[in-house]
């Protein structure tokens, strides 16, 4: 089916969007508002989209194509300028804008995410040594089988990410969202209350092991040894110059993790119930590389569901992370002021998921293929790069069904 002739019976991405903007108050006094905060907002998201990373390009995108932001709302005084824009996102409530993405992802993709992984991420320029403010840290929930950002909460380095992943969970769980899921988080979040507060939402944790726990992982190592029942399964990897081995061998005769404590301090997880050790072994093209990691989880996985979800984690440094600094140029942002640079973050989720999700465009450019293979989905660069070109694939990003 054609994009210019789509029919949407449902409701739009685009009107739930909308909706959710509501909910951020605009202190102005009416009388005098000439931009409205809505035609703000979605002029930064459609800009983003369209291929756009900084103020000054969002507000000439604006300009270039007013006719179709008037689509949606009126824009009686066309588009700020982009200094005009600086001031007014420095100023957007990030705790309000923050809930808005979140309802909306919730309401425009209802079906509740199998693996979500937790991780932070810094935005390296947008620190102020003349104020002495550190960079924004940002702490993410992906959900890995989608690939959809979820939600966001920041902190002022990465050492706060404890203080930050209840809150997200949280904001997460509302209307029993988490129930069922499995929670990833690196090794800073193994401790007892993380592990209590993603149980307590309905949901099952997959937490990592490293060196800054060494007699944990140490009792770990020597389980292995001791255990009579392993579950293993091996599996390959090949690409980007390199071939890889991975065996996954899994436990669940763990009930020392659940007993007394011999000493104050040691670490009990509540609800655990598998252990997980991962040994990969990769050839270089100029050495071997090998490798042993840990993990624990309150779910009873097999050896081969235990390395999808061990995998599904780095989704979000290769899926989210990854994309943010290459295709969105989030490492050089210099946003510094005021919330501008946690609102953008924002901004850029708004538009990561409503680009990845968008129809396959018609008419993309080809690239020649030496050997008949399956088509390959058009990448994020290459679908921003299409959007701020054709009017028809934006609209059709924007106003896809919601369900």
């Amino acid at each position: 089916m054609s994009l210019a002739f789509a029919v949407f019976k449902e409701k739009s991405r685009l009107k739930a969007l909308l909706d959710h903007f509501s909910i951020i108050d605009d202190p102005r006094e009416p009388w005098r508002v000439a931009h409205p905060l809505r035609e703000v907002l979605l002029l930064v998201v459609c800009a983003s989209m369209a291929d756009c990373d900084h103020f000054d390009a969002i507000a000439s995108w604006g300009k270039a194509n007013i006719g179709f932001l008037r689509r949606y709302l009126p824009y009686e005084h066309g588009v700020p300028g982009g200094r005009w824009l600086t001031l007014l996102m420095n100023r957007v409530d990030p705790a309000l804008f923050s809930a808005a993405f979140t309802g909306w992802v919730r309401e425009t993709w209802p079906e509740r995410p199998e693996l979500i992984a937790i991780d932070g991420k810094t935005s390296r320029r947008s620190h102020d040594r003349a104020e002495d403010k550190a960079p924004l840290h940002l702490v993410s929930a992906f959900a890995t089988t989608s690939r959809l950002v979820l939600g966001q909460e920041a902190v002022e380095g990465k050492s706060n990410e404890l203080s930050a992943i209840p809150v997200l969970l949280d904001r997460l769980s509302e209307g029993g969202s988490l129930k069922g899921a499995l929670v990833s988080i690196d090794a800073i979040a193994t401790n007892a209350r993380i592990a209590q507060a993603i149980v307590d939402k309905g949901a099952d944790y997959l937490l990592a092991v490293k060196a800054n726990q060494p007699t944990l992982r140490a009792e770990i190592e020597s389980a292995f040894s001791a255990a009579t029942r392993i579950d293993t399964c091996v599996d390959f990897d090949k690409g980007h110059g390199r071939i890889e081995q991975r065996s996954v061998s899994v436990i669940t005769e763990i009930d020392w993790l659940n007993g007394e404590r011999r000493f104050p301090g040691e670490l009990r997880l509540p609800n655990a119930a598998t252990i997980i050790r991962v040994k990969s072994q990769a050839e270089l093209a100029d050495r071997g590389r090998f490798e042993t990691r840990y993990y624990i989880s309150s779910a009873l996985l097999p050896a081969k569901r235990a390395g999808e979800a061990v995998r599904g984690h780095w989704g979000i440094e290769n899926q989210l992370h990854w994309v943010l600094d290459v295709v969105f140029a989030e490492d050089q942002s210099r946003l510094r002021k005021g919330h501008g640079a946690r609102n953008m973050a924002v901004v850029r989720h708004f538009a990561i998921n409503m680009i990845r999700t968008a129809p396959e465009p018609e008419n993309k450019p080809m690239k020649p293929q030496r050997k008949a293979t399956k088509p390959t989905r058009t990448s994020i660069k290459l679908r921003r790069k299409i959007a701020s070109w054709r009017e028809d694939y934006l609209a059709i990003a924007l106003e896809a069904s919601a369900r």
